[in-house]
């Protein structure tokens, strides 16, 4: 595992691992293996996942910090700035890395850009997801939103499924027609962009939804029976991309349970209101992975996975990436 020299060594010689090498180096079925099988032991106790910190600073932006530890060998955290209005100005909204420390002395060994981790890791997780989620013969594939996630999460997804066609909608409907072609070109893909969220759904066996909607996009009546859902955008108490309709039917799932109830409006809306209780949740993702907990009942029931993102995650490929460098 990951070592670092006893005596102290200079920062300018701590490997890093940029945006470019982590999307030339990380295919997307490894990630998504690396990411069934971090979430298997975090249920099984290999590793320990902590509630993110955020921190508002006096400029009214963010800070956050997402630590995570891992029992064989390596621990290190998230760092991210959050720069909303950033987008606008043609910076990043979201800029930060992962700092990665062994465990035997806590040395710091290496870091690795975080963006282009956590875009690839969402997207495999998401298909981690699908993979024990959703029907095994699902053909249309709809994203809500066609940021840097939708990308991954085709990319992701279609190691798993084989589909026929992807649904596209975006606020920005020339933005959709340039991903559209972009999919259509790198993956032989037939993409259809759609001007109302309610047509795009209305086929799909599996919808991402993918944006910093703080209202929900969908509506029950449009989801058709045995979809499957994976509720990536909205990641705070008071923001929702999800009905309350779609929750109070789905058969709910996430990546940790603790930051469902803590981190997700999606979920905690509803519950708030008493639409269900707290057992609604079914559990996690690595429970579902270990067999702890049933899947879908049947091929008509809808499914959903309330997609948090989590330390663990980004440590794990972090982790993996720092090996492939130093074993080079």
């Amino acid at each position: 595992m990951l070592k670092a020299e006893e005596r102290e060594q200079p920062m300018d010689n701590l490997p890093y691992i940029n945006a470019q090498q982590v999307q030339s180096r990380l295919s997307y079925q490894k990630c998504n293996e690396l990411m069934e099988d971090v979430l298997s032991k975090q249920e099984q106790g290999s590793c320990v996942q902590y509630l993110r910190n955020v921190t508002t600073m006096p400029n009214g932006n963010l800070m956050a910090s997402m630590p995570a530890y891992f029992h064989d060998g390596y621990f290190g955290m998230k760092i991210l700035s959050v720069y909303p209005q950033n987008s606008a100005k043609g910076y990043p909204s979201h800029q930060g890395v992962i700092v990665i420390y062994e465990q035997e002395h806590g040395s710091l060994v290496g870091l690795v850009d975080a963006m282009s981790v956590t875009g690839i890791r969402t997207g495999s997780v998401s298909a981690v997801a699908s993979k024990f989620l959703a029907n095994p013969d699902s053909r249309v594939l709809t994203l809500i939103g066609c940021g840097h996630q939708a990308y991954t999460h085709v990319a992701a997804l279609k190691e798993y499924f084989n589909f026929q066609q992807v649904n596209i909608y975006n606020r920005t409907l020339e933005k959709a027609e340039r991903f559209a072609k972009q999919i259509n070109t790198e993956f032989d893909l037939n993409c259809n962009v759609f001007d109302t969220v309610k047509e795009c759904v209305a086929d799909a066996d599996i919808i991402c939804t993918l944006t910093p909607s703080m209202t929900p996009l969908l509506d029950y009546s449009w989801i058709k029976p045995g979809c499957h859902i994976n509720a990536v955008g909205s990641c705070t108490k008071t923001a929702a991309e999800i009905d309350e309709q779609t929750m109070l039917h789905a058969k709910v799932y996430g990546d940790n349970v603790e930051s469902v109830l803590n981190e997700a409006g999606d979920f905690l809306i509803p519950l708030n209101k008493g639409l269900y209780d707290q057992p609604h949740l079914q559990g996690t993702i690595g429970q579902l992975i270990n067999g702890k907990i049933n899947g879908r009942d049947n091929p008509k029931q809808i499914t959903l996975f309330e997609s948090l993102g989590l330390a663990v995650e980004d440590i794990a490929v972090a982790a993996y990436l720092l090996n492939m460098e130093v074993n080079q």
